[in-house]
């Protein structure tokens, strides 16, 4: 690039940067929002404070502004239907949602037991108070590891509402059973037995798709919903682990159907006008097809919701920082721990954005992707979000001495988000006191544990 082309992309970004000095200067992204249906909220790492901070400040103000129905996260589901059930005030949960918060046992725990979210659920749990209960705002959880846990979630429904069928979800229990609640040693037995228990799953699945098919015909109950989106957990998390053998992108793509197809069924179950806000990393907010996710043949959850959902309205606002610290364990399963951040790559999306404003916090209006419904080009020649450049992406594994060759993903700004924002400086997040010792569960696997 010449310095004449820095200089212009420089003078640029002071020009387009919007400042973020609280809840009022979102104002320009909530009337780029408009009426869409799906807003869909990275960040950059999972354990940094601010991007958690901006993103709940986001979601109060379309829940209360635009009416939005729910808050789906990368998270299990089982977990989060514990704190789903606190903020809607149902009988028997937790009045504080933060006591559900801290009963996440799969590490990394901290990636929802911490403090931001806890206040954030606090808040959801107000707000819904003063609402009927067929209007309260869910949360819930999209993603497909807790494989376990849905399976005894599936018995434990099927015992009570459907006893007929509990043989076959027996039968895919002990199909698991031999190998001890150990996501990996099931994994490496598929390779000996490349079905593994997909058979007796997929049996479990039909039958209690069917069921739940009936019971949503007559009152569409969160028991029935969350008894169905377990065994679809189940069936997602078994494929998971097989594919995960094998390599390549197939457990990643698998993971990310998973959560777009939950999303749908969320969408199906609050009903024809409902909206929906996705917290999820970078990595499975910003459309695949902008990065060199594509090339190695990997889908993610914004491209997907863009794809199958345009004509519904879909804004995918991605976050970044230059430096800082992070919460992030040195391997998978560690102690969580604070680790400092060093300063961006040199050429790299937040280089270059500090360099325009350091110091500062600022919201940028990125050109619509073709296609979207009401979609107004950005102002000016754009050349630094229409170029290809580093974008750093922190993972829950985290060795800031490897930032030289990784954490960075190539990205063209204004195909992979509609908005971007952008803090310079950035600190960790806090984790709730552990009650218990957490599960590690199983590694995740592209790129660095998102």
């Amino acid at each position: 690039m010449t310095a004449a082309a820095d200089s212009a992309d420089l003078a640029e970004i002071t020009a387009r940067a919007r400042p973020l000095t609280g809840p009022q200067s979102l104002d320009p992204l909530l009337e780029r929002i408009g009426d869409a249906r799906y807003v869909l909220v990275g960040e950059a790492s999972h354990g940094t404070a601010e991007f958690y901070h901006w993103r709940a400040e986001l979601t109060r103000r379309l829940i209360t502004e635009k009416g939005f129905s729910f808050v789906a996260v990368e998270g299990d589901w089982p977990d989060c239907q514990d704190v789903h059930c606190s903020v809607t005030g149902a009988p028997g949960a937790p009045a504080d949602p933060a006591d559900a918060l801290a009963d996440f046992r799969r590490w990394p725990a901290w990636m929802w037991a911490n403090t931001d979210v806890a206040r954030f659920a606090r808040w959801l749990h107000a707000h819904n108070e003063e609402l009927p209960p067929d209007r309260r705002v869910g949360f819930y959880g999209l993603d497909v590891y807790s494989l376990w846990e849905s399976l005894e979630a599936v018995l434990d429904h099927l015992r009570e509402h459907d006893p007929g069928r509990v043989d076959q979800a027996l039968e895919a229990y002990r199909c698991f059973e031999p190998y001890d609640e150990d996501p990996q040693s099931y994994a490496l037995a598929t390779r000996l037995v490349p079905s593994g228990c997909e058979p007796e799953v997929i049996r479990l699945l039909v039958a209690v798709r069917e069921r739940a098919q009936q019971a949503t015909a007559t009152d569409g109950s969160l028991a029935d919903l969350a008894a169905r989106q377990n065994a679809e957990v189940l069936a997602g998390a078994e494929r998971y682990y097989r594919a995960m053998v094998r390599g390549g992108p197939d457990s990643w793509n698998v993971r990310d159907h998973h959560m777009a197809d939950t999303l749908d069924r969320l969408m199906d179950h609050h009903g024809p006008h409902a909206k929906a806000v996705v917290w999820e990393h970078n990595t499975h907010v910003g459309d695949a097809r902008a990065t060199d996710m594509a090339e190695a043949g990997l889908v993610n959850v914004g491209q997907l919701v863009r794809e199958r959902h345009a004509a519904d309205g879909v804004v995918l606002i991605g976050f970044g920082s230059y430096e800082g610290t992070v919460t992030a364990g040195e391997s998978w399963g560690a102690p969580p721990q604070t680790m400092q951040v060093p300063a961006a790559r040199p050429g790299s999306t937040e280089e270059l954005l500090h360099r325009a404003l350091p110091g500062g916090a600022a919201l940028f209006l990125l050109t619509p992707s073709p296609g979207t419904p009401g979609a107004q080009p950005a102002a000016g020649p754009g050349h630094w979000t229409r170029m290809p450049r580093d974008h750093r992406a922190i993972g829950v594994v985290y060795r800031p001495e490897r930032e030289k060759w990784g954490n960075y993903v190539p990205t063209v700004l204004d195909e992979r988000y509609d908005a971007f924002l952008f803090l310079d400086t950035t600190r960790a997040l806090t984790p709730l006191p552990r009650q218990h010792p957490a599960d590690t569960g199983e590694e995740e696997t592209w790129p660095t544990g998102q």
